[in-house]
């Protein structure tokens, strides 16, 4: 589940999808500055990120018809699946499903408080919590598309593996005072997504046989389609910038070289420079173009994932602070140590 939620929660046929502004009021500023102070920029900036979205339209498409038609069969109902039985198995599922869920990160909040209010561990919502924002078909097909199937792989096992840190670390000192009467006395549990809310029950795998279930898939598709092509069109002009107007030595002597320092380095930026998970792809790429090293480029978006604002936000609202700080502390210290391996092995 990756944060799409906040961006793009309208319903269809919403005058306000179409509304002028945000990412898109941003890229045509960029351009508009480009067009006035460097005119003979302006060109070269619209041809690569023309150029961009083109060759990454196969992966958006793959992502778009994924998502779609996990949320109108109703595949993500499987999740409750991962909150029940052995504690230890609880985390591991909860760490595996957190990634392929199609749930946004404002929807999830209902999801979560319900489960938490009727005693399920907090350790497997951890792990849940932490594996959501990093990785889903979507998100696997964007990152594979322009950073490399390996990458794209990496980043997957490092969601998982971070989801079962945090997910038996929790286990483990549960019976602390840190852990204890983890909810807040009256948690948010309305999502704020204007999206269809998910289908209960067995998942319908012929989705295309029933009214709501085309009308869930049309709706997903579109909005998830023009989610991608707004912020994937702003990351690129950005890219395109970066490349031409930043100096690459620059950028290699903050996060480029070997050690630990350009890991933690990315992990910290990654919190503040972090758009969402799609508008990072495109980032990370040019950062990498100009000296990033690898093991920073993975503790970025990592550590940029769990603690950008919605990812975050679904987690303030239903935990006391203690259990936020962890959350976001579990997501550092996961994002240094998957940053280090990869760099190793990259």
């Amino acid at each position: 589940m990756a944060d799409t939620g906040a961006t793009q929660g309208h319903s269809h046929g919403s005058p306000s999808r179409w509304r002028f502004g945000g990412a898109w009021g941003v890229t045509l500023l960029l351009l508009i500055v480009v067009a006035l102070f460097d005119p003979a920029q302006f060109l070269p900036t619209v041809t690569f990120t023309g150029w961009a979205l083109t060759g990454t339209a196969p992966f958006i498409a793959f992502a778009v018809l994924a998502v779609a038609y996990l949320k109108a069969s109703g595949a993500e109902t499987l999740l409750a699946r991962a909150f029940e039985g052995n504690p230890a198995r609880m985390i591991v599922m909860a760490a595996l499903l957190g990634g392929l869920s199609p749930f946004c990160s404002c929807e999830v909040i209902p999801f979560i408080a319900a489960l938490l209010a009727v005693g399920a561990p907090l350790g497997a919502v951890m792990a849940f919590w932490l594996a959501s924002p990093l990785m889903d078909p979507a998100m696997f097909a964007i990152t594979s598309g322009t950073l490399g199937f390996d990458f794209a792989l990496a980043k997957t096992f490092a969601a998982i593996g971070l989801g079962m840190f945090g997910g038996f670390g929790v286990m483990l000192a549960a019976n602390t005072p840190l852990f204890a009467d983890p909810l807040r006395k009256r948690p948010a549990v309305r999502g704020c997504c204007g999206v269809q809310k998910p289908f209960s029950g067995q998942p319908v795998w012929k989705f295309w046989n029933e009214a709501p279930r085309r009308s869930v898939f049309n709706e997903t598709a579109i909005e998830n389609a023009l989610f991608l092509t707004k912020w994937l069109t702003l990351a690129y002009v950005i890219e395109a910038l970066m490349l031409h107007y930043i100096p690459a030595d620059i950028i290699a002597g903050v996060l480029g070289g070997d050690g630990i320092t350009p890991i933690l380095l990315g992990a910290l930026v990654g919190a503040p420079a972090y758009l969402n998970g799609y508008a990072a792809v495109p980032l990370v790429d040019a950062l990498l173009a100009q000296g990033m090293t690898q093991g920073a480029a993975m503790s970025f978006v990592i550590a940029g994932g769990v603690s950008c604002i919605p990812a975050a936000i679904a987690v303030w609202a239903l935990v006391k602070p203690r259990i936020f700080v962890a959350y976001l502390s579990f997501a550092m210290i996961g994002a240094v140590v998957a940053g280090l391996i990869w760099q190793a092995v990259a």
